[in-house]
């Protein structure tokens, strides 16, 4: 097996815990868009598969793997109001507010897999704006050799853009390189792009559903020191 020297992760659902961050918030970005007015936030969050009264996404959730874009086209008709550039606006301020929940204490995991000499990035389908913020908000930002989101002239997943754009950028075949998320979006646009493919269980989707996709599924990244020990044994 070629030795892995790039880990490229998802954010949402891989380094930071899905439901823990997202599902209070959403709620609350809810109720401030709609101004209190309860029907219309549960109409709103019909339309991106999020369950306003009981604070749940489901597990076919726009907001899951999509893009802030896809988000905004399916709530805009709700909001008459504002044009599409005014909501994704509003969609990425309050969005760069969410407090993250660390799907695993983050700095110590990412220092030690730089200390293994592996490039490091990010790609998202979140906006490259919140990314950072939530990146920076985590002490993390600097960790990375490369951050995209779908909005960085990349593409979004599941295509394989921002992939290969890692490739490109730290100089790796992609065949060196792992791609870690928690979503099938991930994993097609991992193996898309002829990357190793990780599934971890910190987002909605379960093993069984990322397992055919995934060369391996682990249940967090905090696994992955592990996981590369056992793809490459140190030998004396």
């Amino acid at each position: 097996m070629n030795e892995i020297k790039g880990l490229l992760f998802d954010k949402d659902g891989t380094l930071f815990d899905f439901a823990a961050t997202w599902e209070a918030w959403a709620a609350a970005f809810l109720t401030r868009l709609c101004g209190g007015d309860h029907d219309r936030a549960l109409q709103a969050g019909a339309r991106i598969g999020f369950d306003y009264d009981a604070a749940v996404f489901a597990p076919d959730s726009i907001v899951i793997a999509g893009t802030p874009g896809e988000v905004t086209a399916a709530l805009l008709p709700l909001f008459p109001e504002l044009s599409g550039p005014q909501l994704i606006g509003v969609l990425n301020e309050e969005a760069a507010r969410a407090p993250q929940r660390e799907a695993v204490p983050l700095i110590p995991l990412l220092t030690g897999l730089r200390g293994r000499g592996l490039a490091l990035g990010v790609a998202t389908n979140d906006a490259i704006v919140p990314a950072r913020a939530h990146l920076a908000a985590a002490g993390i930002e600097d960790q990375f050799d490369f951050i995209a989101g779908f909005d960085s002239g990349h593409g979004g997943k599941p295509e394989p853009g921002q992939m290969r754009a890692f490739a490109e950028a730290t100089g790796l075949p992609t065949e060196r390189i792992a791609m870690i998320g928690d979503s099938t979006h991930d994993l097609v646009a991992g193996r898309t792009a002829g990357m190793v493919c990780v599934a971890v269980l910190t987002g909605m989707a379960t093993a069984e559903t990322l397992a055919p996709l995934a060369d391996a599924v682990l249940p967090d990244i905090g696994h992955l020191p592990a996981w590369l020990d056992a793809r490459h044994p140190i030998t004396g």
